[in-house]
């Protein structure tokens, strides 16, 4: 779709691609390879908010930091993130003077990208847009991280139509919108054939679990462990996997409550091939995760949303995710139903999925060249 548009484009500016965090960087990897693809000069700028995953995201996809910001500090205040992180991206602006810039998601990073772009006047482009879950408290910060990165943006790419009707009530004009679907079912579909199901040695079945929302620190989280280290007593021959994150808010908790389960395997976080294998290879997820909400319809894995509310409702609505929270009652109660019930697995199970087709990158490379790059007349 983009290729006869964009290979006639300038090649004077640079799009300069943003990122900070594991899911951005894989969820804006297809926008940079199409990018690649189409030759258009393209420079990427990545803020280290989370260090070493972010590395590994983008190593899994042969892309390489530009600029590396490094920001990530041990126990660092969202206060401090942001201010180095808005400073730190306006200098990368200033020597590159880039014809636009894209940013993807709810990151603290994104929001940074959005008011540097708006403080220099340079177009912003916002993948991802359009998610709400009309509660600042929940996802927070994320939930005004977005709201501000969509004000300030010059262009949306909303990855679904609920995302697009957010946006138009927000009073985003429609020409403004372009509904890609979402990128992260490109670099899914991009890396899915080369992915071996995951085999956890000693049990034929297991579950996989994520955590990592603020929202989920302290008692939640707590709370959650406690359901899984009862699970896994109630369930001897059914395992459970958990690449547990590194924030000590989560990771503290959670080996002291599940360390030395025999069915338990507490894993360090997975770079993205490793952590497909093993959501391709599980039963169902327990998850407070939107990209896992966002690939499981793709791969027919049920989940059961660690969350009050969330953005993406489209899999609720589709039956492939149910919200659970952090209510041990709930947890305990769905999570025994999909491990004694193949009819209750296979109920959330869909075809389909609500989340795109995989060429949603394309769409979006297409739309920057028409909208911001000057075309070539030689």
């Amino acid at each position: 779709m983009a290729s006869n548009l964009t290979r006639n484009c300038s090649m004077a500016k640079t799009v300069l691609c943003v990122l900070g965090t594991r899911p951005e960087a894989i969820k804006m990897a297809p926008v940079i390879l199409a990018l690649r693809a189409a030759g258009i000069r393209h420079t990427v700028l990545g803020t280290g908010q989370h260090r070493e995953m972010l590395g590994q995201a983008l190593g899994l996809f042969d892309i390489q930091m530009d600029h590396n910001l490094d920001l990530m500090q041990p126990n660092q205040t969202l206060a401090s993130l942001t201010s180095r992180c808005l400073t730190g991206i306006d200098e990368v602006i200033r020597s590159l003077d880039p014809a636009c810039i894209v940013g993807q998601g709810d990151t603290t990073t994104v929001f940074c990208a959005s008011l540097a772009a708006f403080y220099q006047r340079i177009p912003f482009a916002h993948v991802e847009a359009g998610l709400r879950s009309h509660d600042l408290q929940s996802p927070f910060p994320e939930e005004w991280n977005r709201i501000a990165a969509g004000r300030l943006a010059t262009l949306h790419f909303a990855p679904t139509d609920t995302a697009r009707e957010a946006l138009l009530r927000e009073h985003v004009p429609d020409d403004d919108i372009l509904v890609t679907g979402n990128t992260v079912i490109d670099a899914l579909s991009s890396i899915r054939d080369r992915v071996t199901p995951f085999r956890f040695e000693g049990f034929d079945r297991y579950a996989l679990i994520t955590l990592h929302r603020r929202e989920n620190f302290g008692e939640p989280v707590r709370a959650i462990a406690g359901v899984i280290r009862n699970l896994a007593e109630r369930h001897p021959d059914f395992g459970f996997v958990w690449p547990v994150h590194p924030n000590p808010n989560v990771d503290g908790i959670v080996r002291e409550q599940l360390s030395g389960l025999p069915n338990v395997r507490l894993t360090k976080p997975l770079d993205y091939a490793e952590f497909l294998s093993v959501f391709m290879g599980c039963e169902f997820a327990l998850s407070d995760s939107g990209g896992v909400q966002e690939e499981a319809p793709t791969l027919r894995k049920p989940v059961l949303v660690l969350r009050e509310e969330t953005e993406r409702p489209e899999g609720v609505v589709a039956g492939v995710c149910r919200l659970v929270g952090s209510d041990p009652t709930l947890i305990l109660d769905w999570t025994e139903r999909l491990i004694s019930s193949e009819e209750e697995r296979s109920a959330m199970r869909r075809d389909i999925s609500p989340y795109g087709d995989g060429c949603s990158s394309q769409r979006i490379v297409a739309s920057l060249a028409q909208r911001f790059l000057t075309p070539n007349l030689s």
